[in-house]
């Protein structure tokens, strides 16, 4: 059985919800991550469309390492964000459900801040992984995780596909 058809059928009875942390059960939840020497890939994204793109991209990211931590941002910070006024266009609430569900992802943890850097220094994954549009010197956090003996990783876009492409489009097709 493959690495996605096991996480699959150990999500059968799993509540998306309980694959979201507060910021309590971080430290207590990657420890003892870390203490089963499991390896821990970190990403994160307003994700408030989910499209192919984003599903291409969080597959490959969990490829990388056996326990994939995505941080969301919340509504405030993606409002703080230079994004269309309209965003987010889905709450932090059903962003980060959303986000539980999937097999590949093993936990998901809103932040507040307007950069994950704070998160990135308490779980201080061995992998942090950005879109192909960012360059490690650009990635937020990416010193700290290459202190600690990480590596930084991008992963190519599926052309194509962006949440404001998405939301222009719809927007065209109702003026």
């Amino acid at each position: 059985m493959d690495c996605f058809s096991l996480k699959c059928n150990q999500m059968k009875n799993q509540n998306p919800a309980s694959k979201i942390w507060s910021y309590d059960q971080i430290t207590t939840k990657v420890n003892e991550i870390k203490s089963q020497s499991k390896s821990i890939v970190f990403t994160n994204g307003c994700f408030d469309i989910i499209h192919a793109g984003h599903v291409k991209y969080l597959a490959e990211t969990a490829e990388l390492a056996d326990f994939l931590i995505v941080a969301v941002n919340s509504d405030a910070s993606v409002k703080r964000m230079e994004k269309s006024p309209a965003r987010p266009l889905q709450n932090e609430f059903s962003r980060s459900h959303v986000m539980a569900s999937f097999a590949f992802v093993d936990a998901v943890i809103i932040f507040t801040e307007d950069t994950p850097k704070e998160i990135i220094e308490i779980i201080t994954p061995h992998v942090l992984v950005k879109g192909g549009d960012y360059t490690v010197e650009n990635i937020v956090g990416a010193d700290w995780v290459m202190q600690h003996g990480g590596q930084v990783k991008t992963i190519e876009f599926l052309p194509g596909y962006s949440t404001s492409a998405i939301e222009k489009k719809i927007l065209q097709s109702h003026s």
